[in-house]
């Protein structure tokens, strides 16, 4: 028998809601059905849980190591493991992104309680990846499934923390491919020069914004929402007033898999350096630093 017997989708693609459903009655055996629900939906709502931030913890940790946010300090809540942000000190994240791309291993999932919301606004989207990359041409899916790009974590004044992950990754769980780059943390296309890289991100981080594979969530407080890190982005609408305060803890991610074959050179410009080269110098650095570590 299904765990999960109220469950209403919220679009064709990504999203659902489950009601009448506790939390705390949650054991290690039912992880294997959460990640089946996940992988289906991709973001899954649970309204009126009532977890402590110790029992939020601990549901986290059935789905693997959790780990803390690596730059942003709580303003309240001082456990380790719960990442919180308060609209009160800057606390909202309205650009599209997967959460810590520019790690090696960036986060697999996310497990977010809503502790205080607006009356009025202060909604969160999601686009479905994996929609994304299937609605594009072949051509377009065979260039992307081929080249890598550069992200770093620049938003968080960390421009130093760099990684290169491919643009299209393999779902470990469902071996679908994904669309992985975003607006906030994306920074450039490996293979392509400046202008190439310019004119193809904005074209994919456009792209994966459509209405056709997104989902727009109504707060209240003390929903839960479950999403998959490694098939989706997320935003936070900024058109609120009054506080707005979310707790999240993070499941640790794995090692981000091509879906296709990764067959072309960094970009190199023929050691021709002109005026332009400035735009070249983080990849080039970033390059240059992991030749230096092997």
């Amino acid at each position: 028998m299904s765990l999960f017997t109220n469950i209403s989708k919220l679009s064709t693609t990504i999203g659902a809601e489950i009601n009448d459903f506790d939390l705390k009655n949650v054991s290690k055996d039912d992880v294997q059905e959460f990640r089946a629900i996940l992988s289906e939906h991709k973001v899954i709502f649970f309204p009126d849980q009532e977890l402590t931030i110790e029992e939020h913890v601990a549901f986290g940790e059935l789905f693997g190591e959790l780990e803390g946010h690596p730059h942003i300090n709580n303003p309240n809540v001082k456990h380790p493991k719960i990442f919180e942000l308060a609209a009160s000190t800057g606390g909202i994240a309205d650009e599209w992104h997967t959460d810590l791309t520019f790690q090696k291993r960036p986060a697999l999932m996310s497990i977010l309680k809503m502790t205080a919301a607006p009356d009025v606004g202060g909604d969160t989207m999601w686009t479905d990846l994996v929609a994304a990359f299937k609605a594009m041409s072949k051509p377009m899916q065979d260039l992307c499934s081929s080249i890598t790009a550069l992200h770093d974590a620049s938003p968080h004044m960390h421009p130093e923390k760099m990684m290169i992950h491919p643009v299209v990754r393999k779902h470990p769980d469902t071996g679908e491919a994904v669309l992985y780059v975003n607006e906030h943390f994306t920074r450039r296309i490996v293979e392509l020069s400046h202008e190439e890289s310019e004119q193809l991100l904005s074209f994919l981080t456009k792209w994966v914004q459509k209405p056709d594979f997104s989902v727009r969530y109504k707060w209240s407080k003390n929903t839960i929402a479950i999403w998959d890190n490694r098939s989706t982005q997320h935003l936070v609408v900024n058109n609120f007033e009054g506080e707005r305060i979310i707790q999240r803890v993070t499941v640790t991610g794995d090692i981000v898999e091509p879906f296709g074959e990764l067959n072309h050179d960094a970009w190199g410009n023929n050691n021709k350096f002109s005026a332009k080269s400035r735009n070249d110098l983080q990849l080039i650095g970033y390059l240059d630093s992991q030749k230096e570590n092997h």
